[in-house]
Protein backbone atom coordinates (compact mmCIF):
# COMPACT_ATOMS: atom_id res chain seq x y z
CA UNK A 1 0.00 0.00 0.00
CA UNK A 2 1.66 3.33 -0.77
CA UNK A 3 2.41 6.09 1.56
CA UNK A 4 -0.98 7.94 2.74
CA UNK A 5 -0.44 11.87 1.09
CA UNK A 6 -2.57 15.03 1.61
CA UNK A 7 -0.08 17.41 -0.42
CA UNK A 8 -2.61 17.71 -3.26
CA UNK A 9 -5.48 18.58 -0.98
CA UNK A 10 -3.81 21.23 0.48
CA UNK A 11 -2.47 22.67 -2.21
CA UNK A 12 -5.68 23.11 -3.67
CA UNK A 13 -7.09 24.93 -0.44
CA UNK A 14 -3.86 27.47 -0.54
CA UNK A 15 -4.48 28.21 -3.96
CA UNK A 16 -8.22 28.76 -2.98
CA UNK A 17 -7.02 31.25 0.07
CA UNK A 18 -4.67 33.16 -2.42
CA UNK A 19 -7.19 33.86 -5.33
CA UNK A 20 -8.90 35.62 -1.94
CA UNK A 21 -12.28 34.93 -2.81
CA UNK A 22 -12.32 33.91 1.51
CA UNK A 23 -11.48 37.61 2.32
CA UNK A 24 -15.16 38.66 0.75
CA UNK A 25 -16.90 39.20 3.90
CA UNK A 26 -20.33 38.39 1.67
CA UNK A 27 -18.88 35.24 0.61
CA UNK A 28 -17.74 34.21 4.16
CA UNK A 29 -22.08 35.19 5.52
CA UNK A 30 -23.17 33.17 2.13
CA UNK A 31 -21.16 29.48 3.10
CA UNK A 32 -22.69 29.81 7.04
CA UNK A 33 -25.97 30.51 5.68
CA UNK A 34 -25.56 27.13 3.39
CA UNK A 35 -24.25 25.59 6.07
CA UNK A 36 -26.67 26.27 8.50
CA UNK A 37 -29.30 25.27 6.04
CA UNK A 38 -27.06 22.30 5.20
CA UNK A 39 -27.42 21.22 8.85
CA UNK A 40 -31.03 21.85 9.76
CA UNK A 41 -32.06 20.28 6.22
CA UNK A 42 -30.37 16.91 7.71
CA UNK A 43 -30.88 16.63 11.39
CA UNK A 44 -32.95 13.68 11.36
CA UNK A 45 -30.29 12.02 9.12
CA UNK A 46 -27.69 13.40 12.12
CA UNK A 47 -29.48 11.73 14.76
CA UNK A 48 -29.73 8.66 13.30
CA UNK A 49 -25.86 8.21 12.94
CA UNK A 50 -25.18 9.31 16.06
CA UNK A 51 -27.46 7.23 18.00
CA UNK A 52 -26.78 4.40 15.83
CA UNK A 53 -22.36 5.29 17.09
CA UNK A 54 -23.35 5.55 20.91
CA UNK A 55 -26.52 5.68 21.46
CA UNK A 56 -27.56 9.93 21.97
CA UNK A 57 -31.22 11.15 21.38
CA UNK A 58 -32.04 13.38 19.11
CA UNK A 59 -32.64 15.37 22.27
CA UNK A 60 -29.38 15.53 23.63
CA UNK A 61 -27.92 15.90 19.98
CA UNK A 62 -29.86 18.84 19.97
CA UNK A 63 -29.29 20.75 22.90
CA UNK A 64 -26.14 19.50 23.29
CA UNK A 65 -24.47 19.76 20.40
CA UNK A 66 -26.87 21.53 17.23
CA UNK A 67 -27.78 24.52 19.21
CA UNK A 68 -23.98 25.04 20.14
CA UNK A 69 -23.70 24.82 16.39
CA UNK A 70 -26.17 27.69 15.60
CA UNK A 71 -25.64 29.75 18.00
CA UNK A 72 -22.09 30.04 16.67
CA UNK A 73 -23.44 30.68 12.88
CA UNK A 74 -25.95 33.15 13.94
CA UNK A 75 -23.36 34.94 16.32
CA UNK A 76 -21.37 34.93 13.32
CA UNK A 77 -23.11 36.26 10.47
CA UNK A 78 -24.87 39.19 12.09
CA UNK A 79 -21.17 40.28 13.89
CA UNK A 80 -18.35 39.11 10.93
CA UNK A 81 -18.70 42.42 9.27
CA UNK A 82 -17.92 44.30 12.30
CA UNK A 83 -15.38 41.65 13.90
CA UNK A 84 -13.43 42.48 10.55
CA UNK A 85 -13.49 45.56 10.33
CA UNK A 86 -10.17 47.93 10.21
CA UNK A 87 -9.79 49.40 14.01
CA UNK A 88 -8.30 52.78 14.72
CA UNK A 89 -5.88 53.06 17.43
CA UNK A 90 -4.18 55.72 19.78
CA UNK A 91 -1.09 56.99 17.79
CA UNK A 92 1.78 58.04 20.48
CA UNK A 93 3.43 61.52 20.27
CA UNK A 94 6.87 59.90 18.75
CA UNK A 95 4.80 59.43 15.75
CA UNK A 96 2.66 62.56 15.28
CA UNK A 97 1.31 63.03 12.67
CA UNK A 98 0.03 59.68 11.77
CA UNK A 99 -2.92 57.62 12.26
CA UNK A 100 -3.11 53.83 13.45
CA UNK A 101 -5.29 51.31 13.01
CA UNK A 102 -5.04 47.39 13.02
CA UNK A 103 -6.33 45.01 10.01
CA UNK A 104 -7.98 41.37 10.93
CA UNK A 105 -7.03 38.67 8.13
CA UNK A 106 -7.22 35.69 7.70
CA UNK A 107 -4.58 33.04 8.54
CA UNK A 108 -4.82 30.82 5.91
CA UNK A 109 -5.18 27.40 5.69
CA UNK A 110 -6.43 25.46 9.04
CA UNK A 111 -6.74 21.94 9.65
CA UNK A 112 -9.29 21.45 12.40
CA UNK A 113 -8.67 17.55 14.13
CA UNK A 114 -12.33 16.78 16.31
CA UNK A 115 -13.04 14.84 19.15
CA UNK A 116 -15.10 11.74 19.43
CA UNK A 117 -17.76 12.76 22.57
CA UNK A 118 -19.43 15.62 21.05
CA UNK A 119 -19.00 14.89 17.12
CA UNK A 120 -20.85 17.57 15.56
CA UNK A 121 -20.15 20.28 17.70
CA UNK A 122 -16.40 20.06 18.71
CA UNK A 123 -15.64 19.36 14.30
CA UNK A 124 -17.86 22.21 13.85
CA UNK A 125 -17.84 24.95 15.87
CA UNK A 126 -14.27 25.85 15.05
CA UNK A 127 -14.66 25.28 11.73
CA UNK A 128 -17.42 27.69 11.58
CA UNK A 129 -14.58 30.54 13.28
CA UNK A 130 -12.23 29.64 10.60
CA UNK A 131 -15.06 30.06 8.16
CA UNK A 132 -15.67 33.21 9.99
CA UNK A 133 -12.29 34.65 9.79
CA UNK A 134 -11.86 33.75 6.16
CA UNK A 135 -9.57 30.84 6.42
CA UNK A 136 -10.19 27.52 4.25
CA UNK A 137 -10.46 24.19 6.03
CA UNK A 138 -9.20 21.19 6.22
CA UNK A 139 -11.30 18.94 8.99
CA UNK A 140 -10.01 15.98 10.23
CA UNK A 141 -13.25 14.46 12.22
CA UNK A 142 -12.70 11.31 15.14
CA UNK A 143 -12.83 8.36 13.09
CA UNK A 144 -14.48 6.42 16.43
CA UNK A 145 -18.02 7.29 15.53
CA UNK A 146 -17.92 6.26 12.24
CA UNK A 147 -21.55 7.11 11.04
CA UNK A 148 -21.12 10.40 12.38
CA UNK A 149 -17.97 10.91 10.84
CA UNK A 150 -19.09 9.27 7.37
CA UNK A 151 -22.24 11.65 7.73
CA UNK A 152 -19.97 15.17 7.74
CA UNK A 153 -18.39 13.70 4.96
CA UNK A 154 -20.92 13.45 3.16
CA UNK A 155 -22.83 17.01 3.87
CA UNK A 156 -19.47 19.11 3.57
CA UNK A 157 -17.71 17.48 0.56
CA UNK A 158 -20.71 17.23 -1.90
CA UNK A 159 -21.76 20.59 -1.09
CA UNK A 160 -18.75 22.94 -0.36
CA UNK A 161 -15.50 23.48 -2.85
CA UNK A 162 -12.99 21.43 -1.72
CA UNK A 163 -10.41 24.38 -1.76
CA UNK A 164 -12.57 25.73 0.75
CA UNK A 165 -14.00 23.24 2.73
CA UNK A 166 -13.26 19.93 3.13
CA UNK A 167 -13.83 16.85 5.19
CA UNK A 168 -11.15 14.03 5.17
CA UNK A 169 -11.97 11.12 7.30
CA UNK A 170 -9.60 8.17 8.72
CA UNK A 171 -8.05 6.85 12.12
CA UNK A 172 -4.17 7.27 13.09
CA UNK A 173 -2.71 6.82 9.26
CA UNK A 174 -4.63 9.59 7.98
CA UNK A 175 -4.03 12.07 11.02
CA UNK A 176 -0.25 11.38 11.15
CA UNK A 177 0.24 11.78 7.06
CA UNK A 178 -2.05 15.18 7.48
CA UNK A 179 0.48 16.70 10.36
CA UNK A 180 3.12 16.12 8.03
CA UNK A 181 1.46 18.92 6.41
CA UNK A 182 2.17 23.08 6.49
CA UNK A 183 -0.83 24.66 7.65
CA UNK A 184 -1.20 27.93 8.84
CA UNK A 185 -3.22 27.09 11.45
CA UNK A 186 -4.06 23.91 13.39
CA UNK A 187 -7.14 23.61 16.03
CA UNK A 188 -7.46 20.44 18.16
CA UNK A 189 -9.85 19.06 20.49
CA UNK A 190 -8.82 15.92 22.59
CA UNK A 191 -6.72 14.01 24.75
CA UNK A 192 -3.47 15.67 26.32
CA UNK A 193 -1.09 12.96 25.04
CA UNK A 194 -2.59 12.89 21.30
CA UNK A 195 -2.37 17.38 21.75
CA UNK A 196 1.25 16.91 22.73
CA UNK A 197 1.96 15.09 19.33
CA UNK A 198 -0.08 17.88 17.69
CA UNK A 199 1.53 20.49 18.83
CA UNK A 200 4.95 18.57 18.29
CA UNK A 201 3.98 18.00 14.91
CA UNK A 202 2.72 22.06 14.45
CA UNK A 203 6.33 23.63 15.49
CA UNK A 204 8.30 21.48 12.86
CA UNK A 205 6.37 24.80 10.34
CA UNK A 206 5.79 27.33 13.23
CA UNK A 207 2.04 26.94 13.09
CA UNK A 208 -0.20 28.57 15.60
CA UNK A 209 -2.24 26.11 17.47
CA UNK A 210 -5.07 26.08 19.80
CA UNK A 211 -5.29 23.00 21.53
CA UNK A 212 -8.69 22.21 23.71
CA UNK A 213 -7.29 19.63 25.99
CA UNK A 214 -8.61 18.25 29.42
CA UNK A 215 -8.26 17.29 32.72
CA UNK A 216 -9.38 16.97 36.39
CA UNK A 217 -12.22 19.24 36.89
CA UNK A 218 -13.22 19.95 40.40
CA UNK A 219 -16.09 21.29 41.97
CA UNK A 220 -16.52 22.91 44.86
CA UNK A 221 -19.74 22.39 47.60
CA UNK A 222 -19.58 24.51 50.78
CA UNK A 223 -22.40 24.36 53.36
CA UNK A 224 -23.77 27.61 52.63
CA UNK A 225 -25.04 26.69 48.69
CA UNK A 226 -28.57 25.42 47.88
CA UNK A 227 -28.36 22.13 48.49
CA UNK A 228 -31.31 21.08 46.29
CA UNK A 229 -30.27 23.26 42.86
CA UNK A 230 -27.01 22.12 43.61
CA UNK A 231 -27.78 18.66 43.95
CA UNK A 232 -29.92 18.89 40.61
CA UNK A 233 -27.78 20.75 38.32
CA UNK A 234 -24.52 18.62 39.20
CA UNK A 235 -26.27 14.95 38.34
CA UNK A 236 -27.25 16.75 35.14
CA UNK A 237 -23.67 18.13 34.39
CA UNK A 238 -22.01 14.99 35.57
CA UNK A 239 -23.87 12.28 33.66
CA UNK A 240 -24.67 14.13 30.59
CA UNK A 241 -23.34 11.83 27.79
CA UNK A 242 -22.37 9.29 30.51
CA UNK A 243 -19.71 11.77 31.62
CA UNK A 244 -18.00 11.67 28.32
CA UNK A 245 -17.47 15.66 28.39
CA UNK A 246 -14.24 17.37 28.32
CA UNK A 247 -15.77 20.43 31.26
CA UNK A 248 -17.62 17.29 32.82
CA UNK A 249 -17.02 17.30 37.03
CA UNK A 250 -14.49 15.32 37.11
CA UNK A 251 -15.03 15.24 41.40
CA UNK A 252 -16.35 17.12 44.13
CA UNK A 253 -14.83 18.64 47.03
CA UNK A 254 -17.51 18.72 49.86
CA UNK A 255 -17.50 20.56 53.22
CA UNK A 256 -18.08 17.74 56.00
CA UNK A 257 -21.24 19.17 57.40
CA UNK A 258 -23.34 18.21 54.50
CA UNK A 259 -21.46 15.25 52.78
CA UNK A 260 -24.13 12.91 53.90
CA UNK A 261 -26.95 14.90 52.91
CA UNK A 262 -24.84 16.02 49.93
CA UNK A 263 -24.88 11.65 49.10
CA UNK A 264 -28.67 11.01 50.04
CA UNK A 265 -29.73 14.09 47.87
CA UNK A 266 -27.47 12.70 44.96
CA UNK A 267 -28.59 9.30 44.77
CA UNK A 268 -32.64 10.43 45.17
CA UNK A 269 -31.63 13.00 42.10
CA UNK A 270 -29.71 10.04 39.90
CA UNK A 271 -32.72 7.73 40.84
CA UNK A 272 -35.48 10.16 39.72
CA UNK A 273 -33.44 10.61 36.61
CA UNK A 274 -33.61 7.06 35.25
CA UNK A 275 -30.47 7.62 33.12
CA UNK A 276 -30.66 4.77 30.38
CA UNK A 277 -30.24 5.19 26.21
CA UNK A 278 -34.16 4.17 26.01
CA UNK A 279 -35.36 7.13 28.00
CA UNK A 280 -32.99 9.45 26.12
CA UNK A 281 -30.70 10.87 28.25
CA UNK A 282 -27.67 8.29 28.33
CA UNK A 283 -25.44 7.42 25.91
CA UNK A 284 -23.21 4.23 25.38
CA UNK A 285 -19.42 4.33 26.18
CA UNK A 286 -17.96 5.10 22.92
CA UNK A 287 -16.32 1.75 21.96
CA UNK A 288 -15.03 -1.25 23.86
CA UNK A 289 -11.34 0.01 24.51
CA UNK A 290 -13.23 3.42 26.41
CA UNK A 291 -15.64 1.33 28.58
CA UNK A 292 -12.57 -0.95 29.45
CA UNK A 293 -10.59 1.91 30.32
CA UNK A 294 -13.76 3.50 32.85
CA UNK A 295 -14.27 -0.15 34.24
CA UNK A 296 -10.75 -0.58 35.06
CA UNK A 297 -10.61 2.36 37.11
CA UNK A 298 -13.53 0.60 38.99
CA UNK A 299 -11.34 -2.10 39.81
CA UNK A 300 -11.39 -3.06 43.37
CA UNK A 301 -12.79 0.32 44.46
CA UNK A 302 -15.75 0.00 47.42
CA UNK A 303 -18.40 1.47 45.34
CA UNK A 304 -21.01 4.05 47.93
CA UNK A 305 -23.68 3.54 45.18
CA UNK A 306 -23.86 2.30 40.94
CA UNK A 307 -20.86 0.48 39.27
CA UNK A 308 -23.34 -1.71 37.18
CA UNK A 309 -21.50 -2.94 34.25
CA UNK A 310 -22.41 -3.98 30.85
CA UNK A 311 -19.85 -4.84 28.30
CA UNK A 312 -22.39 -6.02 25.28
CA UNK A 313 -23.89 -2.78 25.47
CA UNK A 314 -21.11 -0.54 26.56
CA UNK A 315 -23.25 0.81 29.94
CA UNK A 316 -21.57 1.88 32.96
CA UNK A 317 -24.51 3.16 35.51
CA UNK A 318 -23.92 6.53 36.98
CA UNK A 319 -21.25 5.96 39.79
CA UNK A 320 -20.38 7.29 43.15
CA UNK A 321 -17.28 6.65 44.62
CA UNK A 322 -16.76 8.17 48.72
CA UNK A 323 -14.08 8.34 51.00
CA UNK A 324 -11.53 9.39 48.08
CA UNK A 325 -8.58 11.38 48.96
CA UNK A 326 -5.64 13.43 46.64
CA UNK A 327 -3.43 10.55 46.22
CA UNK A 328 -6.14 7.82 45.36
CA UNK A 329 -5.60 5.96 41.45
CA UNK A 330 -8.85 7.59 40.86
CA UNK A 331 -7.35 10.94 40.93
CA UNK A 332 -4.82 10.26 39.00
CA UNK A 333 -5.96 11.15 35.63
CA UNK A 334 -9.17 12.65 33.89
CA UNK A 335 -11.95 9.93 34.89
CA UNK A 336 -14.53 10.57 31.07
CA UNK A 337 -17.02 8.58 32.76
CA UNK A 338 -19.52 8.00 34.68
CA UNK A 339 -17.67 7.87 38.02
CA UNK A 340 -18.06 10.64 40.41
CA UNK A 341 -15.25 10.54 43.41
CA UNK A 342 -16.68 12.76 46.47
CA UNK A 343 -13.98 14.17 48.73
CA UNK A 344 -14.57 15.86 51.87
CA UNK A 345 -12.87 18.65 53.48
CA UNK A 346 -13.47 20.98 56.89
CA UNK A 347 -10.85 23.52 55.53
CA UNK A 348 -11.77 25.23 52.83
CA UNK A 349 -7.88 26.92 52.17
CA UNK A 350 -6.78 23.38 52.88
CA UNK A 351 -8.70 21.93 49.70
CA UNK A 352 -8.08 25.07 47.66
CA UNK A 353 -4.10 23.92 48.12
CA UNK A 354 -4.46 20.55 47.20
CA UNK A 355 -6.54 21.47 43.75
CA UNK A 356 -3.35 24.11 43.28
CA UNK A 357 -0.77 21.51 43.04
CA UNK A 358 -2.20 19.75 40.92
CA UNK A 359 -2.68 20.60 36.93
CA UNK A 360 -4.75 23.13 35.99
CA UNK A 361 -8.16 21.81 34.94
CA UNK A 362 -9.93 23.07 32.40
CA UNK A 363 -13.17 23.56 34.32
CA UNK A 364 -13.83 24.58 37.56
CA UNK A 365 -17.30 24.91 39.68
CA UNK A 366 -18.05 26.63 43.05
CA UNK A 367 -21.50 25.71 45.06
CA UNK A 368 -21.56 28.14 47.45
CA UNK A 369 -24.04 31.46 48.16
CA UNK A 370 -21.18 33.30 50.12
CA UNK A 371 -19.59 35.93 48.33
CA UNK A 372 -16.63 35.38 49.84
CA UNK A 373 -16.31 31.81 49.48
CA UNK A 374 -16.80 31.96 45.56
CA UNK A 375 -14.33 35.07 45.02
CA UNK A 376 -11.02 33.05 47.64
CA UNK A 377 -11.54 29.97 45.40
CA UNK A 378 -11.83 31.64 41.91
CA UNK A 379 -8.89 34.04 42.50
CA UNK A 380 -7.04 31.65 43.81
CA UNK A 381 -7.31 28.76 41.09
CA UNK A 382 -5.85 28.84 37.63
CA UNK A 383 -8.30 27.42 34.68
CA UNK A 384 -10.12 27.79 31.94
CA UNK A 385 -13.35 28.68 32.31
CA UNK A 386 -15.89 27.72 34.62
CA UNK A 387 -19.17 28.82 36.79
CA UNK A 388 -20.50 29.48 39.91
CA UNK A 389 -23.59 28.05 41.35
CA UNK A 390 -23.74 25.92 38.22
CA UNK A 391 -21.37 23.75 35.63
CA UNK A 392 -20.89 23.27 32.08
CA UNK A 393 -23.05 25.96 31.08
CA UNK A 394 -20.65 28.73 30.46
CA UNK A 395 -19.77 26.46 27.11
CA UNK A 396 -23.52 28.13 25.76
CA UNK A 397 -22.27 31.32 26.30
CA UNK A 398 -20.97 32.77 23.14
CA UNK A 399 -19.82 35.89 24.88
CA UNK A 400 -17.04 33.84 26.88
CA UNK A 401 -14.10 32.45 25.44
CA UNK A 402 -13.77 29.13 25.60
CA UNK A 403 -10.46 27.34 26.37
CA UNK A 404 -7.85 25.62 28.53
CA UNK A 405 -4.73 26.64 30.04
CA UNK A 406 -1.52 25.13 31.07
CA UNK A 407 -1.88 21.16 30.44
CA UNK A 408 -5.72 21.73 29.49
CA UNK A 409 -4.78 23.57 26.45
CA UNK A 410 -3.85 27.32 25.40
CA UNK A 411 -5.97 29.51 22.80
CA UNK A 412 -9.99 29.74 23.01
CA UNK A 413 -13.39 29.93 20.78
CA UNK A 414 -16.67 30.56 20.28
CA UNK A 415 -17.81 34.35 19.33
CA UNK A 416 -14.77 36.87 18.63
CA UNK A 417 -12.96 34.64 20.17
CA UNK A 418 -13.19 31.87 17.40
CA UNK A 419 -13.02 34.32 15.15
CA UNK A 420 -9.38 36.27 17.30
CA UNK A 421 -8.23 32.37 17.11
CA UNK A 422 -7.83 32.05 13.26
CA UNK A 423 -6.98 35.67 12.34
CA UNK A 424 -4.03 37.87 12.65
CA UNK A 425 -4.23 41.35 13.77
CA UNK A 426 -2.23 43.52 10.73
CA UNK A 427 -0.78 46.62 12.62
CA UNK A 428 -0.39 50.15 10.10
CA UNK A 429 0.88 53.01 11.22
CA UNK A 430 0.19 55.23 8.57
CA UNK A 431 2.25 58.73 8.35
CA UNK A 432 2.08 61.91 7.14
CA UNK A 433 4.19 63.70 5.09
CA UNK A 434 4.30 67.53 6.10
CA UNK A 435 6.03 66.90 8.97
CA UNK A 436 9.21 65.41 9.64
CA UNK A 437 11.39 66.07 12.64
CA UNK A 438 15.67 65.84 12.40
CA UNK A 439 16.26 64.70 15.74
CA UNK A 440 16.56 60.57 14.31
CA UNK A 441 18.95 60.88 11.77
CA UNK A 442 22.31 61.63 11.33
CA UNK A 443 24.34 63.29 12.70
CA UNK A 444 23.75 61.86 16.38
CA UNK A 445 25.26 64.72 18.17
CA UNK A 446 25.25 64.95 22.17
CA UNK A 447 22.45 68.24 22.02
CA UNK A 448 20.17 65.88 19.67
CA UNK A 449 20.56 62.70 21.75
CA UNK A 450 19.88 65.21 24.77
CA UNK A 451 16.38 66.45 23.59
CA UNK A 452 15.80 62.75 22.79
CA UNK A 453 16.19 61.55 25.95
CA UNK A 454 13.89 64.44 26.99
CA UNK A 455 11.26 63.58 25.06
CA UNK A 456 10.81 59.76 25.89
CA UNK A 457 10.57 61.23 29.79
CA UNK A 458 8.20 63.41 29.35
CA UNK A 459 6.03 61.28 27.15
Amino acid sequence: MSEIQFTNEIQQQRDFFFAGKTKDIDFRIAQLKKLKQLLMENESKMAEAIYLDFGKSEFDLYTTELSIIYTDINESIKKVKSWSKRKRVRTNVLNMPAKSYIIPEPLGVSLIIGAWNYPFQLSISPAIAAITAGCTVILKPSELPSRTSAMMAELVNTHFDPGFFRVIEGGVPEMTALLTEKYDKIFFTGSIPVGKIVYQAAAKFLTPVTLELGGKSPVFVTEKCNLDVTVRRLVWAKFLNSGQTCIAPDYVLIEKSIESSFLQKFIAEIERSKFSVENGNYVQMINERNFDRVAQQLAGQEIFYGGEMVREQRHISPTLLTNIHFDHPIMADEIFGPILPIISFTNLDDAIQQVKQRPKPLSLYVFSDDRDEQNKILSAISFGGGSVNDAMMHIVNPNLPFGGVGDSGMGNYHGIAGFRAFSHEKSVLHKSNYFEPSLKYSPHTPSRFKWIKRLITWI
